[in-house]
């Protein structure tokens, strides 16, 4: 009763009563206890599975009696309470599983069996198992897996057992193992400190999710809710086939297993039969919608065999999100400092260097601190760089209390003969021999509505899978996210390394998927990296470009008028946007100019407020 009534069977219950033609019917406990199976509800498809206490020799009967279409086969149900036999049908089945041994022991002469057991492992039926080693009891419902731990860790056995509140397992200082009982014993297998569950719905759907090992510290993590943290996970084909096997070969419609990914192979340590997700609504409607159409027979997608095409493939490229401004400021540099780090990282092989790197920034920043130490001893012209923009260097530099590389770089160009110089006020102080030009870019990171946008795409891009149309947020399980946990997906998210444009896969990624959590996590597993600068920085269009800022470098310098030959030469084709931008310009020179007095005007009035105390801090 507890099963029937749990919150994922009633959820998934309630989504197959909107099926048409499907009626659902709960057996009462005490019908199943104590009423025979002739008196048991007749029904046309049977969802029933074993439990502790559940008679699976009734049910068996009422199957050859009622023959209904069974969700989970319950023959195979006597196999799967036996770890001997699961092991024995996933061999059989070629599906990978830790190396193992079978001790049976006889009840009655517990001291005749073919055990060796020696400091640091033990030696069952001939073969030799090192610590770390597994002992599992061969019945299944028996949780008292116990791990054994070599000398040199420290020894002792960690000992795991079904989860009581906040506690999967405990470690025990004893080393020697149970002398009472049947065992499997196996190699442990060297994860990263989560497990893998995969729940399967048919052979064609698996949906996953990792926890964190019961071995590691038996602290079950929990959420605000109480409930365990899980992580999202993405099977890899392989990892694909091995579910659809498993379904297969125990008949479980709906099946729950558990893999190990060690030493980048994964193997299954654990069937455990009828099983659903925790939690997930996207998993209620999913798994709804697989059984509601095994029952109703119908053909959840016309294959190409059919009269109808199939969508194979949806490809699409996608600017980032809203981002901050970007910011530039450029300094000539002279200091032999800057032409050390210059020559260290290359630069005069190609004239060009960027710094990206961390430890790159933070020798940039060590340059600019020590400059201005020594500016502010001696104010002769040792040192020409300029004190204003060496203290914007160190600012920016300094920004956020650490680098994490993704939102600053500094370019450095050489200069042959110094800058040809812009301005008259900068005339005076010209100097001779070579410079190296410092740009520093900054800015230009995804905002909070950047994350939302990028997020609430990735939800609408589902719906463009035939079954997701309409309002996106109306039925989350629609859509693309569905091929998500079956076969037929095959999901690459490449991004450029710009941080703004990582964030916004990974938020887009979030969307999609139905993720939750933070972006770090998800920007890990699923982003990858992918050298996009030939699509951004083409250098084919060099020639064109420099045509074409030439020609407006011209249009800017013209102290007049746009005139009716203008808006012939510059708008050609009558582009509005271009048409009405040179009505509100009118003259490029002067409108230049207020735009200049403008922000001389707002800087002015920032530094006033700046120094005023009555508005400090706002």
């Amino acid at each position: 009763m507890k099963k029937s009534k749990s919150k994922p069977m009633t959820q998934i219950l309630e989504r197959l009563c909107k099926f048409d033609y499907i009626d659902v019917v709960i057996f009462p406990e005490e019908v199943i206890l104590e009423e025979s199976v002739e008196k048991w509800p007749l029904c046309d498809c049977l969802i029933s599975f074993h439990s502790k206490g559940f008679p699976l020799d009734k049910a068996v009967e009422y199957v050859k009696l009622r023959n209904p279409m069974l969700i989970n086969d319950l023959n195979m149900q006597y196999f799967i309470q036996d770890r001997r036999e699961v092991y024995r049908i996933l061999q059989q089945e070629g599906i990978d599983l830790p190396r193992y041994a079978v001790l049976n022991r006889d009840p009655d002469n517990p001291e005749e069996c073919n055990l060796v057991e020696g400091e640091d492992h033990v030696e069952v039926n001939g073969e030799v198992f090192p610590k770390p080693f597994v002992e599992k009891p061969v019945c299944a419902e028996d949780h008292n897996v116990y791990i054994y731990y070599p000398t040199s860790a420290g020894g002792g056995s960690q000992r795991l057992f079904r989860k009581i509140g906040s506690r999967s397992s405990v470690y025990s200082p004893e080393s020697n193992v149970r002398k009472t009982g049947s065992y499997i014993y196996e190699e442990f297998m060297p994860t990263d400190g989560t497990d893998v569950k995969v729940y399967t719905v048919g052979p064609d759907y698996a949906h996953a999710e990792a926890r964190k090992s019961p071995a590691l510290d038996g602290k079950v993590e929990r959420d605000s809710e109480g409930k365990e943290i899980r992580y999202p996970v993405m099977l890899t084909a392989m990892e694909k086939l091995v579910a659809r096997k498993v379904c297969l070969a125990f008949k479980q419609t709906v099946c729950g297993f558990d893999l190990l990914r060690a030493n980048g192979h994964s193997y299954v340590c654990d069937v455990n039969g009828f099983s659903f997700v925790k939690n997930s609504m996207k998993y209620y409607d999913d798994c709804a919608k697989v059984l509601g159409n095994m029952a109703e027979d119908i053909p959840i997608v016309p294959t190409t065999s059919g009269t109808m095409m199939e969508l194979r493939c949806v490809i699409a490229i996608i600017r980032h999100g809203d981002r901050t401004p970007k910011q530039k400021m450029k300094m000539e540099v002279r200091h032999p400092l800057f032409f050390e780090l210059f020559k260290k990282y290359g630069g005069y092989k190609t004239g060009k260097l960027k710094l990206k790197k961390p430890k790159q920034l933070q020798e940039v920043l060590d340059i600019a601190r020590l400059l201005l130490v020594e500016l502010g001893q001696h104010n002769d012209c040792e040192i020409e760089e300029k004190s204003s923009k060496l203290e914007q260097l160190k600012t920016v530099l300094e920004m956020y209390g650490h680098f994490s590389g993704i939102n600053r770089k500094v370019q450095l160009t050489y200069l042959r003969n110094g800058q040809p110089k812009a301005s008259s006020e900068e005339e005076d102080c010209k100097k001779d021999g070579p410079s190296l030009l410092l740009v520093l870019k900054w800015g230009g990171e995804l905002t909070p509505a950047g994350r939302v946008q990028a997020e609430e795409l990735g939800r609408a891009f589902r719906c463009m899978y035939p079954g997701g149309q309409g309002d996106f947020a109306g039925f989350p399980g629609c859509g693309l996210l569905r091929l998500h946990s079956t076969y037929r997906h095959d999901l690459k998210i490449y991004a450029s390394d710009e941080g703004r444009v990582q964030m916004t896969a990974a938020a887009f990624a979030k969307g999609l998927l139905a993720l939750e959590g933070e972006l770090t996590p998800i920007l890990v597993q699923m982003v990858k990296s992918a050298n996009m600068n030939g699509l951004l920085d083409s250098d084919s269009l060099t020639d064109c470009q420099q045509k074409v800022k030439a020609r407006l470098h011209e249009i800017m310098q013209k102290d007049q008028q746009f005139t009716q030959d203008d808006y012939h030469k510059l708008a050609p084709t009558g582009s509005p946007s271009l048409v009405n931008s040179m009505k509100v310009i009118e003259n490029p020179v002067q409108t230049c100019d207020k735009v200049y007095a403008l922000i001389q005007s707002l800087t002015s009035q920032i530094r006033k407020r700046l120094e005023d105390p009555k508005s400090a801090g706002q």
